[in-house]
């Protein structure tokens, strides 16, 4: 049920800088935006290959549109989360609820996939991600 890492994330105050360094320093295109409800591009999706991608989403504007808290950022603390894409999320979630662990309903996302969450014994955010046929991320 679990396909592969889908995506690494991380948050910046310096989103231009980080694109650049990405696409035009390591050379990787990217897939698509993320705009706010004020139209306003806060996250970027860099293709990596094989529907994998790095996701970088900028610190202030990702709080504005989903809420939280804004923190402090130093160098080495920037990673969010990483994604697993799984087939039938909805399956997984309830294998690993019987197993002890909690995860979130399944929602869509703004790129159109299926998603839940859940957290390792440290505490670090896991996104279970099932792409859909309007998933932006397998989009051509």
């Amino acid at each position: 049920m679990i396909r592969r890492l889908a995506h690494l994330n991380f948050i910046t105050t310096d989103l231009p800088r980080m694109v650049d360094f990405y696409t035009n320093g390591l050379g990787l295109p990217v897939k698509f935006t993320m705009e706010n409800d004020d139209k306003v591009t806060f996250g970027y999706y860099i293709d990596c290959g094989d529907s994998t991608f790095i996701e970088i989403f900028d610190r202030d504007l990702k709080v504005k549109q989903w809420g939280g808290q804004i923190e402090e950022l130093v160098p080495g603390n920037r990673y969010a989360h990483f994604c697993l894409e799984v087939t039938d999320l909805q399956a997984l979630r309830e294998t690993l609820i019987a197993k002890g662990i909690s995860v979130t309903e399944v929602r869509t996302g703004m790129d159109h996939s299926l998603q839940a969450w859940a957290r390792d014994p440290d505490g670090n955010a896991i996104e279970l991600m099932q792409y859909t046929a309007t998933s932006r991320q397998i989009q051509r």
